[in-house]
């Protein structure tokens, strides 16, 4: 498995934009945050959700395609293209999350841009004070962050076999145990 930092640098090569390196940041940082409370190997999960929008920026027309063969080019295994792959099932995949891992990317990715969202509109911008409440009321605001697929999210905690708001508090966990190493590790 490749470290951390030839990950990153593996994404930097193929995304400059800062919304983009802090999103892929903040999945991987939730993805380790799941894969130590769920039993699994952190640095898998991480580097699957550091890497699973690396063809994003440059190949948005052919998003999750593009990434196999990256990833392949850079010597990544099949159980890592697949993970990557299956984040955007029924989007622009039709490769379906089938590990529990997958399923937490699917069900996560989406949600992580609505909460980090709804950080930005509190006093202190941070995961740190919101409650699940603050949460589920943009939730249903459609017009709030739109650009965030809610039936990805609720597809994805069926998936799991969880409540919405159990997604949503363990997936603010994860975003809290994360969130001061986002903004050195971007630069």
């Amino acid at each position: 498995m490749m470290k951390q930092e030839e990950a990153l640098n593996l994404l930097k090569k193929y995304n400059q934009e800062d919304f983009h390196i802090k999103h892929a940041l903040t999945v991987e940082g939730t993805m380790r945050y799941f894969a130590k409370k769920l039993g699994y190997d952190p640095d898998f999960w991480g580097t699957a959700g550091l890497l699973h929008d690396i063809d994003f920026e440059k190949y948005p027309e052919e998003h999750c395609t593009k990434a196999a063969e990256l990833l392949k080019e850079a010597g990544f295994d099949d159980d890592l293209i697949h993970a990557v792959a299956s984040h955007g099932y029924g989007m622009c995949s039709d490769t379906a999350p089938e590990h529990e891992m997958e399923k937490v990317l699917f069900a996560t990715d989406e949600l992580t841009g609505l909460i980090g969202a709804c950080a930005l509109m509190r006093p202190s911008r941070s995961t740190k004070d919101m409650e699940v409440k603050s949460v589920r009321k943009k939730f249903k605001d459609k017009k709030f962050a739109a650009g965030c697929d809610r039936d990805v999210i609720a597809k994805g905690a069926e998936m799991l076999g969880w409540d919405l708001d159990r997604l949503f508090e363990e997936t603010i966990m994860a975003m809290r145990s994360c969130e001061d190493d986002i903004e050195n590790t971007a630069k």
